[in-house]
């Protein structure tokens, strides 16, 4: 089955790592101003989501959103969440890691774009 998110091996040993810290976790995916266009962790519910949010899947239990505006621009690409060095957003919840995390893409074959339309 296609997924709209995914994330490496080293995101979700990050995502576990953090759950086990701060319990239940959410994803944003930004769409720019302070932090860039990074994706978000919370923790579950400190960030409210509504009808101006898309659910694209969970990431190690973590459900993952995008904005609707956005998911427009990326609805033909798969996110792929991953970690690097380096400090992202001051919101982020694995900012005192020393890392961040990073949203990678790539863009869905013809079929994978059927089979998520038929779904």
């Amino acid at each position: 089955m296609t997924e709209r998110v995914t994330a490496t091996d080293d995101a979700l040993a990050l995502i576990e790592k953090l759950t086990k810290r701060h319990g239940p976790l959410m994803f944003h995916q930004s769409g720019g101003c302070c932090d860039g266009s990074s994706p978000m962790c919370y923790p579950e519910g400190e960030l409210r989501t509504g009808d101006s949010d898309v659910y694209l899947g969970d990431l190690g239990g973590a459900p993952f959103y995008i904005s609707k505006d956005q998911y427009e621009y990326w609805k033909h690409t798969q996110l792929i969440i991953d970690v690097v060095e380096g400090r992202g957003g001051m919101f982020s919840l694995e900012g005192p890691e020393g890392v961040r995390f990073l949203t990678r893409s790539r863009v869905f074959t013809e079929k994978e774009l059927a089979e998520l339309e038929n779904s």
